[in-house]
């Protein structure tokens, strides 16, 4: 028998790391269901179709840089003014904006971890209704 056969792999570990790793995702996805019960309403039919309404509405184009976008994949629909689980601003179709994930995962995440509003949302009543 040669000499790699009897050496244990250096990967060994790797294949529990990634299960820790599922596990630790798992964990927070219950925690966030417990916290923020509204992150369901984006698995709903209901959503899929308010979404495909805005993309079509703003013709598969990101309303931030203005790109159109052909894979529907690469397009968000992005709540103008943030939610924060009130249900009537979550389904307003007013209130939702087609963006393309590189403006809404980069750019749009950044000005509400910062806190910053849309300049067209200063209005509390936008979205509603």
């Amino acid at each position: 028998m040669s000499r790699l056969g009897r050496m244990p792999s250096r990967f060994a570990g790797a294949d529990q790391a990634g299960q820790r790793l599922s596990r630790a995702f798992q964990h927070r996805d219950q925690q966030r269901a417990v916290i923020a019960p509204w992150r369901r309403w984006y698995k709903t039919a209901r959503w899929q179709r308010l979404r495909e309404s805005v993309l079509i509405r703003d013709q598969f184009t990101c309303r931030k840089c203005g790109v159109i976008e052909t894979d529907t994949s690469l397009l968000v629909g992005d709540h103008i003014v943030p939610h924060r689980g009130d249900a009537e601003l979550f389904w307003s179709q007013a209130n939702v904006q087609c963006l393309c994930k590189t403006c809404h995962d980069r750019d749009k995440q950044a000005e509400e971890r910062a806190g910053a509003t849309n300049p067209s949302a200063t209005n509390g009543d936008v979205g509603r209704g």
